[in-house]
């Protein structure tokens, strides 16, 4: 073994102790640590008993501590109601001295604009005060109930002494008694009130302020009815009662009264001062008629009058529907729309307007109801025009549950109308045929009730009326036969009523010519009647409806017949006088004999019936008296003349009248004026009248009365 090798086994040797060694001290070590160990043990086991020696010591005092903890929960639960409570008082108290500032400022305000703008201010304010006492209001109870929760816990578990509970308790019932008078007095004795009633008499001023002012105050003294039309018609611009900032106020004023329960004060107060203010804007219109309603009223009232009421409230009623209620439901539902959803503003308007639309419809409904006289019918017609063309608007305007009494009424109004226009055209024809037995004219002339019926005819057919006419003879027979009838075209309604009216007045004719006992009479009055009938009606609406061919056949030819009827029988006799065909079978001896018989005769006769046409029979037209003038003399002259000179030898010519003295004593007998015109109308042909010279004349009729004179005569005055 070399020296190097055991070098090595004497270094692992050494490594080998050395690591044997170092085991040891780790037992050692080890056996140390685990004596340690075991003492550590032992000490834990001594402190473990002591923890729980010490936790069962402590126990009691956390459960004290939670109890603590429960109970400052408990108090403070109920100490937050309270103390909100309190801030609210100290609101209330800040917002009532801010009322009455501003109340003060209000007094002193005299700039309208400025003094609007501080409501605005105090209306906000008095909305703030509400909140607050609603506010307490809300939170007394509860703050109370806590308060009350509290004391009964401190009472039942000991958690406090007895007088911090005491003096909980005497807080609870200081609390409750505050809550109980103090509240009530702050809603309904303190400062919201007084603000309250001054809020209701703003209010009241406000509302009166705005007036309706589009109306001219002169409107009820203007005497023609066109100038009446133009002056309504040029105010009948709709304008807004109130500014933006008026109508902002109302608005904020009525809401706060709502709020603060005094929305019946509220409406009441709307109601009354808006009625005032629109029945003061039309009785600025002067509206003394409607005083007079019931139908025996009127029936009394001079047809002038009553004429010019019934203009006037066409007019008036109008008026009120297209300015005064338009303008009042737009401030109604503008001051009041927001309330309750805006159920409530309609129900106001209508009771604004109920009362005034009842007066109007009493006197429309008077009118409709009086007696039913012929010259009604216009008026009537008038009305039923007017509503027909306002029932757009009124129907839009009382729209809805709150204005369906005015719309039925309206209705009920539109009915009468039509019911009475429709009774009094048909009476008419009654009245006529009543009128038969009534004298005809002494004079032969044109009966008044035949002019009146004409002209009465003529005007109802024209463009004013005749449209409206034919829409109540529509309805009636609507009603009558019901909505499933064939109905007739408007030309027929309209000929066949017109009809029965004029037939009328024909059999009315027929039947007094026979009533004169004399005979030359009878054929002047149906000469004279039957062609004012067809001069009159010729060319017209009423000739026209009832056919050329009808009135020719019916009132001109018979007017020609009854010419040469008069030619034959008031002037046939005294020509025959002067016939030769006698004097060809005397003797000379007897023929001067017989030509001074028949000259004395005939002067006798023609001194007679000259004198009974100057007395008894009268021509009232005079294109018509012209032409009789002329075929009288174109009959009488001649056949005079040619015996003049045939026999003026035999005579003493002389001592009978002239032929000068003849044509004189026709001329002033027709009351021939040289500076008299030809109308050009047309002319009267009896049937012995040939001259061409003659034919081309024609006959005009004097003229028809203005359309305003006629409807104010009266039937009753006719024929008496």
């Amino acid at each position: 073994m070399s020296m190097e090798e055991l070098k090595q086994d004497d270094q692992i040797l050494s490594k080998l102790k050395q690591t044997c060694s170092d085991l040891n001290n780790l037992l050692q070590l080890s056996f140390n640590v685990e004596t340690s160990l075991s003492e550590i043990d032992e000490k834990f086991n001594v402190m473990q008993e002591n923890l729980s020696i010490a936790s069962r010591r402590i126990a009691p005092l956390q459960s004290l501590s939670i109890a603590n903890k429960a109970l400052d929960t408990k108090i403070n639960r109920a100490i937050s109601p309270a103390l909100s409570l309190l801030e609210n008082f100290k609101l209330s108290e800040s917002l009532q001295r801010k009322l009455l500032q501003l109340a003060s400022k209000l007094a002193n305000e005299k700039s309208f604009n400025k003094r609007v703008e501080k409501l605005i201010k105090y209306v906000d304010t008095v909305d703030d005060l509400n909140e607050a006492i609603n506010s307490i209001s809300r939170e007394c109870e509860p703050a109370i109930q806590k308060l009350q929760e509290v004391v009964e816990f401190l009472s039942r578990t000991k958690a406090t002494d007895q007088f911090r509970t005491h003096r909980l308790r005497e807080t609870l019932i200081t609390l409750k008694a505050l809550c109980e008078t103090e509240v009530d007095a702050m809603r309904f004795d303190g400062l919201l009130d007084d603000a309250l009633l001054n809020l209701q008499d703003e209010y009241e001023s406000l509302l009166n302020k705005m007036r309706h002012r589009n109306f001219m105050e002169s409107k009820s003294d203007c005497n023609d009815d066109d100038d009446q039309d133009d002056v309504v018609a040029a105010d009948m611009v709709c304008a807004d009662l109130g500014s933006n900032i008026e109508i902002e106020v109302l608005t904020r004023i009525s809401e706060t009264l709502a709020a603060n329960d005094c929305l019946d004060i509220c409406i009441d107060i709307f109601v009354k001062v808006r009625y005032k203010r629109a029945a003061k804007a039309l009785m600025r219109l002067n509206p003394e008629y409607l005083k007079t309603y019931s139908p025996e009223e009127i029936d009394e009232m001079e047809w002038e009058s009553l004429e010019r009421a019934i203009s006037l409230w066409i007019q008036h009623f109008k008026l009120a529907i297209k300015n005064v209620f338009v303008s009042e439901k737009k401030l109604c539902c503008q001051a009041l729309g927001t309330i309750m959803d805006g159920v409530i503003w309609p129900e106001c308007f209508i009771k604004i307007a109920d009362k005034i639309m009842a007066v109007f419809f009493r006197f429309g409904e008077g009118v409709a109801r009086s007696k039913k006289e012929p010259q009604k019918l216009f008026k009537l017609l008038e009305m039923f025009e007017s509503l027909e063309k306002l029932k757009p608007e009124f129907s839009e305007i009382f729209a809805g549950e709150a204005g369906a009494d005015i719309c039925s009424r309206f209705r009920e109004l539109e009915k009468l109308l039509v019911h009475s226009s429709t009774k009094v055209f048909f009476e008419l024809g009654l009245q006529i045929e009543a009128n038969q037995d009534v004298l005809p004219p002494q004079d032969g002339s044109v009966p008044k009730l035949v002019r009146y019926a004409t002209n009465y005819l003529k005007y109802l057919l024209t463009d004013a009326y005749s449209a409206t006419m034919i829409r109540v003879l529509r309805t009636e027979q609507i009603w009558k036969a019901g909505v499933l009838s064939t109905p007739e075209t408007d030309e027929n309604l309209l000929r066949d009523a017109m009809f029965n009216i004029v037939d009328a007045i024909r059999r009315n004719v027929e039947s007094k010519k026979l009533r004169y006992k004399d005979k030359v009479l009878p054929h002047v009055f149906v000469m004279n009647t039957y062609w004012y009938i067809y001069m009159r009606t010729r060319s017209t609406e009423l000739g026209k409806l009832m056919g050329d061919q009808y009135m020719k056949k019916t009132y001109k030819i018979v007017a020609e017949e009854s010419a040469y009827s008069y030619q034959k029988q008031a002037w046939g006799p005294l020509v025959r006088m002067l016939d030769k065909e006698e004097l060809k079978r005397v003797d000379k001896d007897g023929l001067t004999a017989m030509l001074r018989g028949k000259m004395e005769a005939f002067t006798k006769g023609f001194d007679d019936i000259t004198q009974r046409h100057k007395s008894f029979y009268h021509i009232p037209d005079a294109d018509l008296r012209e032409q009789m003038r002329g075929a009288t003399m174109k009959l009488v002259v001649p056949a005079y003349t040619e015996f003049l000179n045939n026999f003026a030898s035999s005579l003493h010519v002389k001592s009978y009248p002239s032929l000068e003295y003849i044509e004189d004593s026709l001329n002033q007998m027709f009351e021939v004026a040289d500076h008299h015109k030809s109308s050009g109308k047309s002319s009267l042909r009896p049937r012995q009248m040939r001259d061409p010279s003659y034919g081309g004349k024609s006959l005009s009729g004097e003229q028809s009365r203005r359309s305003k004179d006629f409807r104010r005569s009266k039937l009753s005055a006719i024929d008496t």
